[in-house]
């Protein structure tokens, strides 16, 4: 794969005889696009936050190379900026930090105290950062350590933001749909265009005009600072993060890890392809549509297509950050955010119900055949059930990381123990094991009498007759996990969007056997398909 792709292995997969293996999604050349700067080299900087990376990016050659590699020093890195000595200043979004990387690769913390740091821009070597949070702040870093110097506060939401020609800072504010200025040695804040489709990004042109992302509409707008004139771009798919210029020409990210050229008259050009940020649990619907959880998305997937947007993060009725998923129904879906909540979602229909929510970490869930939701709670290491009614109650406590959940035909709840490597029954007997010996077991799946393990930790999909207790590793070397010789650093999340954040290679079957995987580690679904 090329330099920066998302899983680098110098081992094939390999797949037990009697099954076939399919790619049913390319994997990802970027783990999303959130900020972009141009460099100082000419070169495209992109910020990915679930893939904590920065790569440049070569717009002539389209080689990727990685700048700061997961499990590095920089953490969910959101937005870029340089100074005139070609320092990079990163926002980690995440840990509320700002960082500083020097042109010989030596980071440094600035500061670690600013909750939701997003927008980040150098001017005259003036650092200016913004929090993207209700009540937010809009200040002035020093790299000295000295303690910042706040130009606004209480804002809903600001993002990445430009001083501009007239020598004054203009920030976007997504929670008021408005883009904002301010003078950057301080003053009153002056609103410059409003009723806009959710603006996270101001750039300038090189005729004075702001160019704005909008995240919800997907428009790229320009927009004269003098009269809030707007034209309209051009019109892309929502969920637009940022934009830069290289040499006159305008590029813009997408949380796919697309990025786009704008060309003239409405035109585009796909310079970077966009796909799966970070697939984590998947399922089959009643019609036979194959699902797939990508945090900020739900796709669908269909044979010989892209994946097609069953909702996103700033669709109407969307629940949030999607981790576990079990369709009830054609189109219908219990599904867990990792802000803590279990909902009943009708994506076309654009409705969410919350079942039960300020959990702690939910992951996998699944329906029992008498209708109880039951899902893990990672963070407290107990199993929940959502009896009828609404009603929340414990069946079991103090497992070790308990993440995958799935039942058998005669209701037995098993769940999968990932921090004990084992696959445990939950009844009100207690807690007994079923299979262990185990390294990381996150996704598993029952069909037939046989249970599906797909193991993280030796990077393999097994393979344990319920019945015999037989074991069979079906594929070895899948790109599950943390890619070899990385150890990730914990994403602790964005509120009100997103908690901690973690993997989950989830598991489900369609109704002529095929298994699919979500192959976390590259940004792709896998299908393994019995050919006997």
């Amino acid at each position: 794969m090329t330099q920066g792709a998302r899983y680098i292995s110098t081992t094939a997969m390999s797949l037990a005889e009697g099954w076939s293996l399919e790619r049913l999604t390319p994997p990802s050349r970027l783990f999303g696009a959130n900020g972009l700067r141009t460099g100082p080299d000419g070169r495209v900087y992109v910020a990915q936050v679930t893939g904590s990376q920065i790569s440049a990016l070569d717009i002539t050659t389209g080689r990727l190379e990685t700048i700061s590699a997961k499990g590095g020093d920089i953490i969910a890195p959101d937005d870029l900026a340089f100074d005139d000595q070609g320092n990079l200043f990163a926002t980690e979004v995440m840990d509320g930090r700002v960082s500083m990387r020097d042109a010989d690769g030596n980071t440094r913390v600035l500061r670690d105290d600013l909750p939701s740091a997003n927008g980040i821009t150098v001017h005259q070597n003036r650092l200016f950062v913004n929090e993207c949070r209700v009540g937010g702040r809009l200040m002035e870093l020093f790299t000295d350590g000295s303690e910042p110097r706040v130009l606004a506060e209480n804002l809903a939401m600001p993002n990445a933001m430009e001083v501009g020609p007239d020598g004054l800072l203009y920030y976007p504010v997504m929670g008021t749909n408005d883009i904002w200025r301010i003078d950057p040695l301080g003053g009153e804040p002056e609103r410059v265009v409003g009723d806009l489709g959710v603006p996270d990004s101001v750039k300038f042109d090189a005729a004075g005009n702001i160019v704005s992302t909008q995240v919800s509409t997907g428009e790229v707008l320009r927009i004269d600072p003098r009269t809030g004139a707007r034209t309209v771009l051009a019109t892309l798919n929502p969920g637009l993060d940022n934009c830069t210029f290289v040499d006159g020409r305008l590029f813009v990210s997408n949380f796919t890890g697309e990025i786009t050229e704008i060309l003239d008259g409405g035109r585009t050009r796909t310079t970077l392809p966009g796909g799966l940020n970070w697939p984590l649990d998947l399922t089959v619907d009643s019609d036979g549509e194959l699902y797939v959880a990508d945090g900020t998305y739900l796709y669908v997937l269909r044979p010989g297509h892209a994946p097609e947007t069953a909702g996103m993060l700033f669709s109407p009725g969307y629940p949030g950050f999607i981790r576990g998923v079990t369709a009830v129904g054609a189109g219908e879906f219990i599904v867990t955010t990792s802000g803590g909540q279990i909902t009943r979602y009708r994506p076309a229909t654009q409705e969410s119900e919350v079942l039960a929510d300020e959990l702690d970490q939910l992951y996998g869930v699944a329906v029992a055949p008498n209708g109880d939701i039951v899902a893990a709670e990672f963070g407290t290491g107990r199993v929940l059930a959502v009896r009828s009614g609404g009603r929340v109650e414990q069946l079991a406590a103090d497992l070790h990381q308990p993440i995958g959940v799935a039942f058998t035909p005669d209701g037995t709840c098993l769940v999968a123990e990932s921090g004990a490597g084992r696959i445990v029954s939950v009844s009100s007997a207690g807690v007994d094991t079923v299979v262990d010996g185990l390294e990381q077991p996150q996704g598993i799946l029952v069909r037939e009498g046989t249970l599906y393990v797909v193991d993280v930790g030796s990077k393999s999909l097994i393979s344990v007759d319920l019945a015999t207790k037989v074991r069979t590793t079906l594929a070895q070397n899948l790109p599950v996990g943390a890619p070899p010789g990385v150890t990730p650093k914990p994403l602790r999340g964005l509120p009100p969007f997103s908690g901690p954040q973690g993997p989950f290679a989830g598991i489900t079957a369609g109704p002529d056997g095929t298994l699919y995987l979500s192959a976390d580690a590259e940004g792709s679904v896998l299908a393994l398909r019995p050919t006997t």
